[in-house]
């Protein structure tokens, strides 16, 4: 996963109106009941049925610790869906997207300005058309590149030109050594 596809679990799980399952007997229970079958969770989590059935059962209380992540992830990946989605669809139509980042700017520029890359600290709401193009990168499985440069779009055009005030010779914004960049929708 790339940064931004981090960012954009991180923002899903902090919309959660509920915390998933803490203990590991009710997430594998939780798990069941989305996968139907000891040997669908085992698979998903790369262990034996019989693991499963024993963390199910509370005859086994600490996996090691990359199985432990997995059964987290696994988790959080599945809890509440429509929760994300609603929220999804509202950023999409209605709310957009703030983005909040720590990154070097880079921008190609008219003749006579500087068109020096530089880090900024930066914290822009974004209309919900890239909150919807961002979502669409996501889903049909873009890299990371192509999801930096819709929000360097919507930088461009919401931050560096001011929806068409200043700056309209600015035709380039780059994204790049991203720092820290974090979502919120």
């Amino acid at each position: 996963m790339g940064e931004i596809d981090d960012a954009i679990e991180r923002a899903d799980q902090e919309g959660f109106t509920r915390q998933p399952p803490k203990t590991l007997q009710a997430r594998i229970n939780f798990l069941m009941k989305q996968l139907k079958t000891t040997k669908a969770v085992a698979a998903e989590l790369g262990v034996s049925q019989r693991s499963v059935e024993r963390y199910r059962k509370g005859e086994r209380k600490h996996p090691p610790k990359a199985i432990a992540e997995r059964i987290d992830a696994a988790v959080r990946q599945r809890w509440q869906p429509q929760v994300r989605r609603r929220r999804r669809k509202q950023a999409a139509t209605t709310r957009g997207i703030t983005v909040e980042t720590r990154a070097r700017f880079g921008y190609t520029a008219p003749i006579g300005t500087t068109d020096d890359g530089r880090f900024r600290r930066l914290t822009v709401h974004l209309p919900p058309t890239y909150a919807q193009r961002l979502f669409d990168a996501r889903d049909t499985g873009a890299g990371d590149q192509q999801m930096r440069q819709i929000i360097a779009e919507g930088f461009k055009e919401i931050y560096f030109r001011d929806g068409g005030a200043r700056a309209l010779g600015l035709s380039d914004v780059t994204l790049n050594d991203i720092d820290y960049l974090d979502l919120d929708y």
